[in-house]
């Protein structure tokens, strides 16, 4: 889940009625979680996160209460097949302004290390695909602006690793961009014809997208192969092609 809005607010107020029935959602992805907030006149993006289930977590509870931000990212960890529960390998991840949050799997977590910059690389602290992601994100935003660095970032994902979804948020001060590219034919054996679809919801508060599985009412769908941007100055939203 991610949303920008016009004055700070907090995660529940912008999900709306739903949103324990979103926390819920870590009794399956139930290995980690995380809270990133980034206000649109801040240089860096504040971070939370822990290895436990959310929705049992105390500290989770005072994450959220004190999340109260124009700007943020929540995420409930379920761990790819093989990879370690930690710390380090639960999202948000963050770099200066940059905040990001992925579902889904790339595989092998290795296939994205060659196009990552040295600049990044050793910034790697985890063992996931989605950390690697990231800082391959960063990589190609530094060589070619957010909106076309993002877009290059994700046809290289396409043309060198093998993925089940790489859809994904990150955000700066400047802009929020919720991407959608999966296989709908590789979501999980107990999931919904859905279960990687994103929908997302404009209204006089500020605009905030999430994954499906809980009750949100009617939001609109991001088309797969596709990204929402939201500039966070003026508020405009456009959708562009992956």
């Amino acid at each position: 889940m991610g949303f920008v809005s016009h004055e700070k607010t907090t995660f529940p107020k912008m999900a709306g009625s739903g949103f324990n029935d979103f926390v819920a959602l870590s009794s399956i992805h139930c290995d980690g979680w995380g809270v990133s907030t980034i206000d649109h006149d801040e240089e860096k993006a504040h971070l939370v996160r822990s290895a436990e289930m959310a929705h049992t977590s105390s500290q989770f509870d005072s994450a959220i209460a004190n999340a109260n931000s124009d700007g943020g990212l929540l995420h409930l960890r379920w761990a790819t097949k093989g990879l370690p529960v930690s710390e380090n390998n639960s999202h948000p991840f963050v770099y200066k302004d940059f905040t990001f949050i992925h579902n889904g799997a790339i595989y092998p977590p290795s296939a994205l290390d060659e196009y990552i910059d040295p600049e990044f690389s050793w910034m790697i602290t985890g063992d996931t695909d989605s950390e690697r992601y990231f800082y391959l994100l960063m990589t190609e935003i530094k060589a070619h602006g957010f909106v076309a660095g993002v877009q290059r970032a994700v046809a290289i994902v396409k043309k060198h690793a093998d993925y089940s979804s790489i859809n994904a948020m990150i955000m700066n001060e400047d802009l929020f961009i919720a991407l959608a590219e999966f296989d709908p034919e590789r979501r999980p054996s107990f999931g919904d014809p859905d279960y990687y679809e994103l929908n997302y919801r404009q209204d006089e508060d500020g605009v905030v997208v999430a994954s499906t599985g809980w009750p949100h009412g009617e939001w609109l769908p991001l088309p797969n192969h596709h990204m929402l941007i939201v500039d966070r100055t003026s508020f405009a939203t456009k959708i562009l092609p992956l």
